[in-house]
C-alpha cells in the first residue's frame, strides 16, 4: 500500500480555553472534605528590585518526586477581595529532581489593611481567609477562615501566616 500526498493539511481542534469567572460561577459535584492546598502569607523583601512584596504561596499537600510543578494561579483583583484561582498544575524545567510540593508566589505591594482571599478550584469549590496586613508594625494577622455558602462547597485549603518565611530589609 502506497502513501499519497495529502493535498490539504487536516485542522486540528483548537482546546478550550478556562475562563475565570466560569469556576467563580461553577457549583461543584458533591465530595467530602480534604485539605489540598495550603496558602501562607508572609512579607519579603527582594533585593533586585529594592521592594517590599506581600506574598502569597500557594502550595499543594502532594509532595512530587520526580518533576517537580508550579501551581498556575490566575488572580482577580477586586478592591478588597483576591480571588486566586487555581487553573492546575505546570511542569517546572529543573536539572535534578527534589521531592517538593508544587508551589507559586503571588506578589503584592500595595496591601494594606483588611483583604478577603478566595482560592477557587476549577470545579467551582471557594474557600475564604480574611487578612488583616500592616506593613508598618510589620505583621499579617489571619482574622478569619471559613468555606464560603454555596451548594456542595467543600474545604480544600487551608489558610496561615508562616512567620518564618518572613524577610525584611
Amino acid at each position: 500500500m502506497s502513501l499519497r500526498k495529502p493535498k490539504v493539511t487536516p485542522k486540528l481542534p483548537k482546546t478550550r480555553k478556562k475562563k475565570a469567572h466560569t469556576a467563580i460561577a461553577a457549583i461543584p459535584l458533591k465530595k467530602p472534605d480534604k485539605i489540598e492546598y495550603i496558602c501562607k502569607a508572609f512579607y519579603k523583601y527582594d533585593d533586585s528590585v529594592h521592594k517590599q512584596f506581600c506574598v502569597f504561596a500557594i502550595e499543594t499537600i502532594v509532595e512530587f518526586t520526580s518533576f517537580s510543578y508550579e501551581v498556575s494561579v490566575e488572580i482577580v483583583k477586586e478592591k478588597n477581595v483576591l480571588n486566586f484561582i487555581l487553573m492546575g498544575l505546570k511542569a517546572k524545567t529543573n536539572v535534578v529532581p527534589v521531592v517538593q510540593p508544587a508551589r507559586t508566589e503571588l506578589l503584592f505591594e500595595d496591601l494594606i489593611g483588611d483583604y478577603v482571599v478566595n482560592v477557587v478550584k476549577q470545579d467551582g469549590a471557594i474557600n475564604t481567609g480574611e487578612f488583616h496586613f500592616n506593613i508598618y508594625k510589620k505583621e499579617i494577622l489571619l482574622t478569619k477562615q471559613y468555606k464560603t455558602n454555596k451548594k456542595n462547597n467543600r474545604l480544600f485549603c487551608k489558610f496561615e501566616v508562616t512567620d518564618k518565611e518572613f524577610s525584611f530589609s
